[in-house]
């Protein structure tokens, strides 16, 4: 029997402008010659500072929806080697939530492993997170912060700054066909 909670069953979101946000904070943290410039921080800002009720929960389902695919392309990838996602993405995704204090407040991170784990599991991390009540603007930082940290780690596994940016975006250009 699917659960309520099952991907098929959630809103994809606004996940064009959630990529956009996330690929700028993926520059800004790689740096150099390609690394975002403080005006384009500032811009990122003001626009999601701009958005209206409707537009942030598409924005925040964007997010839910990119972290489910970095998820289950790290699932796909663990599995090639007989490997669990979880043991493998989840511990140092935890690690790192709890190096960032300033970003992510330390009780939103069992939440944030919660989205990955659900993820992992093949449930969307929106409808999961929503059977616990409303979204609180404390997890807004750590929803980002798990998505870039979802997607750097794919980075790193490629070797490729821009391969989880690139793996979105055919995936949006492939949907587009259909």
């Amino acid at each position: 029997m699917p659960s309520p909670c099952d991907a098929q069953y959630a809103p994809a979101g606004d996940v064009g402008t959630a990529l956009m946000v996330i690929d700028s904070r993926l520059r800004t943290v790689y740096g150099g010659k390609d690394g975002a410039d403080p005006e384009q921080r500032r811009l990122i800002d003001q626009f999601t500072a701009s958005l209206g009720r409707k537009e942030a929960d598409d924005l925040v389902d964007g997010t839910c929806t990119l972290i489910y695919m970095f998820t289950q392309w790290l699932r796909m990838a663990y599995e090639k080697h007989d490997r669990d996602v979880i043991e493998y993405v989840v511990p140092g995704f935890v690690a790192s939530m709890r190096m960032m204090p300033k970003s992510v407040r330390p009780e939103v991170v069992p939440t944030m492993t919660g989205l990955v784990v659900a993820a992992a599991t093949g449930l969307s991390p929106n409808l999961w997170r929503k059977q616990y009540g409303d979204w609180t603007g404390d997890e807004m930082n750590a929803l980002e912060a798990t998505a870039l940290l979802l997607a750097e780690h794919i980075n790193r596994l490629t070797d490729d700054r821009d391969f989880a940016t690139r793996v979105i975006t055919q995936a949006l250009a492939g949907a587009d066909q259909d």
